[in-house]
């Protein structure tokens, strides 16, 4: 289904009569993406698959209730996000979610400050990817691969944020109202995700990388990958400014 049809008034009416084949297709779409960004703030993938049951039992309670002044993506990760916060509150963590979800290291930039010019030009511009796409073999591992490594390794408010900006779909004010943090915050964590996932992609698919062979594989082979072919997308053009203060 596409993500329009999630808001569809005709499959909302099945979802609060009990359609079992509407609920499927929608722990279908989302349990996996829920269970991500849960993961990412808990840092427990069992305690996580938790919080989303959990979730999913709140969605089938309260379904009938639910308005549409949201979209029902957004709603799904509210509930998940909320079920987050009580299970780090319930477990008596010394760091609060918000310290969580900064996710930030003291001076960390998206791009190295060496890349630039004393001017603030690019010493070197930005590699343009040729062709890049998720089908490609990349050290005998399709590009999905490598992609969804590297966003499980990033800082957790990072991890969040990418995951829902760029994986999701979701815009910034959807994903600034799901994880309870400011504009300026979510723009900081998206560009040093975006930055940190360019930078690894560009190490592997280098001419000098250990196993820097790139060719291409059937296309259709990796499943579930959209979100991933989406980021990967984005990333093609990142980053374009070409003035210090701004990247």
């Amino acid at each position: 289904m596409a993500q329009s049809e999630f808001d569809d008034p005709a499959f909302l009416d099945r979802l609060r009569q009990g359609d079992q084949g509407a609920y499927r297709a929608l722990i279908r779409r989302f349990h996996a993406s829920l269970t991500r960004v849960a993961s990412s703030i808990i840092g427990s993938q069992a305690q996580a698959e938790e919080v989303v049951q959990d979730a999913w039992l709140a969605v089938f309670s309260n379904i009938a209730r639910f308005e549409g002044r949201s979209s029902l993506t957004t709603w799904l990760f509210t509930i998940v996000m909320n079920r987050a916060r009580t299970r780090i509150g319930r477990e008596g963590r010394t760091v609060g979610l918000p310290a969580i979800l900064d996710g930030a290291q003291p001076g960390e930039r998206a791009v190295p400050a060496s890349s630039f010019q004393p001017d603030g030009h690019w010493a070197e511009a930005p590699r343009l990817w040729d062709e890049i796409s998720p089908e490609r073999i990349v050290g005998g591992r399709q590009l999905w691969d490598h992609v969804r490594e590297i966003v499980e390794k990033l800082p957790a408010g990072q991890k969040a944020v990418i995951l829902l900006r760029d994986m999701e779909g979701r815009d910034a004010g959807e994903t600034c109202d799901i994880l309870g943090i400011t504009a300026e915050n979510q723009r900081v964590l998206l560009h040093r995700a975006r930055g940190r996932i360019r930078a690894a992609i560009d190490r592997l698919t280098s001419p000098t990388a250990a196993a820097p062979v790139v060719v291409r594989a059937a296309p259709g082979r990796a499943r579930g990958g959209s979100g991933v072919a989406r980021l990967i997308a984005r990333l093609a053009w990142f980053p374009m400014p070409r003035r210090f203060g701004v990247v």
